[in-house]
């Protein structure tokens, strides 16, 4: 199941309600919280110009290496990995290093499987990784003073620069002069890295070691310099060999392994993701999504797009090549797959996501939005699994951030019954994910006087009371703060709601003041939320204005007649009894 992209949650959950929410655990968006998409490449080159301490990838997602690993005997494997790490290996011998015995020798790095044959794009991404992880660690050992290992380090990392060079050129096309240019200056700040640092060996003055260390930090942040500039314009020389192959491709097969490659390139981060916007990568994919010979495609190919949306580039590219009609055009036709639309929803559900300032000018999305929404509100309702469910529910949740017409829209179009139905499908509305975009959608249109009959009607309070006590099940810190985010929507839709007399009257006859009193003054019942904390203190006081006879003494001195922030002191700060 995934999570979809940006909706009303804090911006620092990572891929809004996604925020293409990455996509942890929606294959890639960032809808309902999100942390994303800063592990690139690309960037943590370009970070190596702050050095030390620059970012890092944590991982290189490799299809298929490891079940060529297994597969491979042990003497091919062994062969493998020879190829790559033989250089280093001989470095340390020539150069008379003796195999360190400090605790973190464990943690060199080893290339397992070399990237294939002919194949520049995997080379450049582990190698890219490899040397990305040294600078960052040599780094951290500069600022311990540990001149033995960074300049051990420094010259395995002059081997693995000298590698990807040569072994790229091996590879590719024909290199540009500027390419050309750009690798001779890594390697000449590698070989000077290299120099200095054996230099620094032999001194013991500390005066002299300070002055040297900032000429080693500033070597090593040229060098970073470089190398993210290299890998830069080696990425895009790729990124356009993908690009060409697509337009030029009449072939299912062609078409279809290609697009996979560039929806790949799209998970290393955002960097790649303008590359890949700048190149054209956005139009070639709607190219593919007109083409009827590519219907299967269709799902892979939006995939991949709101993936790429999830930067300025890729939503600037969109409304130039009308994406969002082509979006329309998907979404209403019912010959499509669920699947296709459900793709199409995500890509809605991305470019629409209020954690991305820039899709609010999409003023062509304005024009097509009553039949986005309308197609949405039918795809929730014929959803047949929670994914599906969730994308579109996802892609409405946002646009009623986007624009205030789509909740009188919602309402026209019976969508609180269609959701709140949703509610009692568990094979729907399964996870505390999918309900944050429901409850997002009632919250936003609780502010339209006619919804309230609705809600009773339905009986929504009820289910409004329900979210109230929503809990993780798996105890992830993404889970929890999709709970705090339904406990809170679900306190503040209850807060506007209750402006109806008949309304508030139910929520008491439910015991929702009791829940509320309960969270605030229970830490633990809203794990500590602030934002929780907040939300059910207004609700309580907009409960208690139309039946305070429902409240204690206590609770009235307490959490109603005090202003709110006296309130909100006294429950932040208290302890939980035990007795």
């Amino acid at each position: 199941m995934r999570r979809p992209p940006g909706n009303g949650e804090a911006a620092s959950e990572g891929r809004g309600s996604w925020g293409l929410w990455g996509r942890q655990e929606a294959r890639r968006l960032n809808c309902a919280g999100h942390d994303h998409c800063g592990k690139a490449l690309l960037q943590i080159g370009i970070n190596m110009m702050a050095l030390p301490g620059g970012r890092h990838l944590d991982s290189i997602p490799l299809p298929g290496q490891r079940l060529h690993l297994m597969q491979a005997d042990s003497v091919q494997r062994w062969m493998e990995d020879l190829k790559l790490m033989t250089e280093c290996e001989c470095m340390c011998v020539l150069q008379a290093k003796p195999i360190s015995l400090e605790e973190d020798a464990q943690s060199d790095l080893i290339l397992a499987g070399g990237p294939g044959p002919g194949d520049p794009l995997q080379l450049l991404l582990k190698r890219g990784w490899v040397i990305s992880t040294e600078l960052r660690r040599i780094g951290q050992k500069l600022a311990q003073d540990r001149w033995a290992r960074v300049h051990s380090m420094s010259v395995r990392l002059a081997c693995h620069a000298r590698s990807m060079v040569s072994e790229y050129s091996a590879v590719s096309r024909s290199s540009s002069q500027e390419m050309s240019q750009i690798e001779k200056l890594l390697m000449e700040k590698c070989s000077e890295l290299s120099a200095i640092t054996e230099r620094c060996l032999q001194v013991e003055n500390e005066h002299v070691l300070k002055s040297m260390k900032a000429c080693v930090s500033e070597t090593l942040s040229t060098l970073g310099q470089h190398f993210g500039q290299l890998l830069e314009l080696a990425l895009t020389r790729e990124v356009q060999a993908l690009v060409r192959k697509i337009n030029a491709s009449d072939n299912i097969y062609t078409t279809e392994s290609t697009t996979g490659n560039l929806f790949s390139l799209t998970q290393e981060g955002a960097p790649l993701c303008r590359i890949i916007a700048k190149e054209g990568g956005v139009v070639a994919l709607f190219k593919v999504c007109r083409q009827d010979s590519f219907r299967c495609l269709y799902p892979q190919a939006l995939r991949t797009l709101a993936s790429i949306c999830c930067v300025e580039e890729g939503v600037h590219q969109l409304e130039k090549v009308d994406g969002v009609l082509c979006l329309a055009d998907i979404l209403t036709d019912d010959s499509h797959s669920e699947a296709t639309r459900a793709e199409a929803a995500a890509v809605v559900a991305q470019v629409t996501s209020p954690h991305l300032p820039f899709t609010q000018h999409l003023s062509s999305f304005l024009e097509s939005m009553e039949e986005i929404v309308t197609a949405l509100v039918k795809l929730c309702q014929e959803a047949s699994s929670g994914e599906v469910f969730l994308l579109a529910s996802a892609a409405l949740a946002n646009i009623t951030f986007f624009d205030t017409m789509a909740c009188e829209m919602l309402l026209r179009l019976n969508a609180i019954r269609v959701l709140l139905e949703a509610c009692n499908d568990k094979q729907r509305v399964d996870t505390p994910y999918t309900r944050d975009q429901i409850v997002t959608i009632l919250a936003n249109m609780s502010v339209l006087e006619q919804c309230a009959s609705d809600i009773i009607q339905e009986n929504g309070v009820q289910l409004i009371m329900g979210m109230l006590s929503e809990k993780p099940r798996s105890g992830t810190p993404a889970e929890v703060a999709a709970c705090e985010r339904v406990q809170q929507k679900a306190a503040v839709t209850l807060a506007r709601l209750s402006r109806d007399p008949e309304v508030a009257r139910e929520a008491v006859r439910l015991s929702c003041m009791s829940r509320l009193i309960e969270l605030c003054r229970s830490p633990s019942e809203r794990n500590s939320s602030d934002a929780v904390l907040v939300a059910c203190l207004a609700a309580l006081r907009r409960l208690a204005g139309v039946c305070p006879e429902g409240l204690q003494d206590s609770d009235f001195q307490q959490l109603v007649q005090p202003r709110l922030v006296d309130s909100f002191l006294l429950c932040s700060n208290m302890e939980e009894s035990f007795v």
